[in-house]
């Protein structure tokens, strides 16, 4: 791999941390939403460095195109503004919680990374294949046919607990306004 080719990875790797951490800290939904598609883009410039063409184009029409305008209908549908009270309560459980899962995920990291940094990685050429709509079609209808069907019920299990609990509000908004009518 050419130093450009380098340059390229690293950025969207980059890109990817720096939209994934915008994607969680944001406090504004649709910044949230924003960073997702940031992440995603770059995730497909990953796939785009490591030749896999088909990968990236499947991850920008179906994750840039549909699940990422999914989350926004919803956030609009709820209005943007839609949050949980604030509370106090639980806030050194989570912090406890936060502080031992990016403890595990360092060590985890650590333990991935460090045989490598005494050796020089080999890259192996790829097989024409890799990547390509015959490949994936196999994979993807073969043996993940089952995480497949199940992340698109889980898509819309989504859909429908969104759609119930915009409905809820509104007929609760509705009730209270015919309550204040009367008085």
């Amino acid at each position: 791999m050419t130093a450009l080719g380098f340059g390229f990875f690293y950025t969207c790797a980059a890109i990817a941390i720096a939209g994934a951490i915008a994607t969680v800290a944001a406090r504004n939904p649709i910044r949230g939403a924003l960073g997702l598609m940031l992440m995603i883009v770059a995730v497909a410039g990953l796939f785009l460095a490591l030749h896999a063409q088909f990968l990236a184009i499947i991850q920008l029409i179906v994750y840039a195109g549909a699940v990422v305008v999914l989350f926004l209908f919803v956030i609009m549908l709820l209005g943007p503004d839609a949050s949980s009270s604030r509370d106090s309560r639980g806030q050194v459980t989570r912090a406890i919680s936060g502080a031992l899962f990016g403890a595990g995920s360092l060590g985890g990291l650590y333990l991935v990374v460090r045989p490598a940094w005494n050796h020089a990685m080999k890259l192996v050429p790829v097989d024409s294949a890799f990547g390509g709509v015959d490949a994936m079609g196999r994979a993807l209808f073969g043996d993940y046919v089952v995480p497949f069907e199940l992340s698109s019920a889980l898509l819309m299990v989504a859909i429908v607990g969104a759609v119930a609990v915009a409905r809820g509000r509104h007929q609760t908004d509705a009730k209270n306004l015919s309550k204040e009518a009367e008085s």
